[in-house]
């Protein structure tokens, strides 16, 4: 299975982050699944590929020119795909992964995430995505979603939704009845 995983590239994130990037990417590789992720070198993006790669895993790289004329491409992959600019690099991500999961991150990471929730939302796809609600990150996000199903801008019964997830062990337990 090819799994996206959508991340921080900030190094001064807090270590338990970190670890849980580590620990993703460790599981992608032993499971025999292959990482599908944006390309990039620092923090959890470079904590999930290297582990994965370590594990054994396929990781998919997919850059766009800003990024490297930053210096930051990865050296890690098993595969690179190199793309005109962030909008390409979003549809061939979802193109390319089964399912798709969002560890702590910021703009990028809510980008890539609302990308994939409004495309499935058209019928562009049906492909799950999980979002890791690590000590909490993201129940801000889960309260403003359920603040606007309350005042009807989502629908009550929405034709896709995203799965919030508290631990890794919840994420994994779910990835494996997909895969």
């Amino acid at each position: 299975m090819k799994i996206a995983v959508y991340c921080s590239a900030k190094d001064t994130i807090p270590e338990t982050f970190l670890l849980l990037g580590e620990e993703l990417g460790e599981w992608i590789g032993h499971c025999g699944h292959t990482l599908v992720y944006g390309g990039a070198t620092g923090g959890l993006m470079s904590r999930v590929s290297d582990a994965a790669r370590r594990a054994g895993a396929g990781v998919i790289g997919v850059v766009p020119p800003k990024v490297i004329a930053m210096g930051r491409k990865a050296n890690n992959c098993t595969e690179l795909v190199e793309v005109a600019d962030m909008a390409e690099r979003k549809r061939l991500m979802r193109e390319m992964a089964d399912c798709f999961v969002c560890l702590p991150g910021s703009y990028g990471t809510l980008d890539e995430m609302f990308d994939v929730i409004a495309s499935g939302t058209v019928g562009e796809h049906h492909k799950p995505l999980f979002i890791v609600n690590q000590d909490g990150f993201y129940e801000s996000l889960r309260r403003q979603i359920e603040y606007m199903k309350s005042l009807r801008f989502i629908p009550a019964e929405e034709a896709y939704r995203p799965t919030f997830v508290e631990t890794l062990g919840e994420l994994k337990t779910l990835l494996a009845t997909i895969s």
